[in-house]
């Protein structure tokens, strides 16, 4: 029985690894899955997932414009796909979240998406939000604040290590714009204490 899975993080704590790793599992036993990944973030080329740890994987390239189900169902005709991995599933649409459940419940093939749960403001991101509302099984993937305790937000700091707080939702970068902070950590941007860089 396939099941829709949201891995989901704060910056820095290994989603796309531990995607690229889950796929390689699946290559090694034979089995055909299909990668996708965010045009937005085009760090490293268009299409390309990326890790930290210097691992990467051409990947097929989607747009808020695109019709998930429908590129599925398209590729499973032409070769039987066993899993979906979708990296940066933030960007998702509520729609395209939606079309994933019918690749799940209509196609019988699982899909495991990885993403980052909020934005440098704290607020949900859209994909994220209905991932979270309508997966089968979430999980959340750690990763630590310098303080030592556990990473939930995403601050977006200047090139100077100040947190900002205004700006559009969306804007890509690596660790050089974004620092993985505990929520008690985050909230001091608000008295005036700042990231080191």
């Amino acid at each position: 029985m396939a099941k829709l899975y949201f891995h989901y993080s704060s910056m820095n704590a290994g989603k796309s690894t531990a995607l690229l790793q889950a796929n390689h599992n699946y290559i090694e036993r034979g089995m055909k899955a299909l990668l996708l990944t965010a045009k937005l973030d085009n760090r490293v080329g268009e299409g390309i997932i990326s890790s930290r740890i210097g691992i990467k994987k051409d990947a097929r390239a989607f747009d808020e414009e695109d019709n998930l189900f429908d590129i599925i169902r398209l590729e499973n005709v032409e070769s039987e796909l066993s899993c979906i991995f979708v990296d940066e599933a933030q960007f998702l649409k509520r729609e395209q979240v939606k079309q994933l459940t019918s690749i799940v419940d209509d196609l019988n093939i699982p899909v495991l998406s990885y993403g980052i749960r909020t934005d440098f403001q704290g607020e949900v991101f859209e994909g994220s939000r209905y991932l979270m509302a309508w997966a089968d099984e979430i999980k959340e993937i750690k990763t630590i604040c310098h303080c030592g305790k556990k990473a939930t937000m995403n601050a977006r700091v200047s090139s100077g290590g100040k947190m900002e707080t205004e700006g559009n939702q969306i804007e890509i970068g690596g660790n050089e714009r974004y620092v993985s902070l505990c929520r008690n950590c985050f909230s001091k941007r608000k008295t005036g204490i700042f990231i080191e860089t």
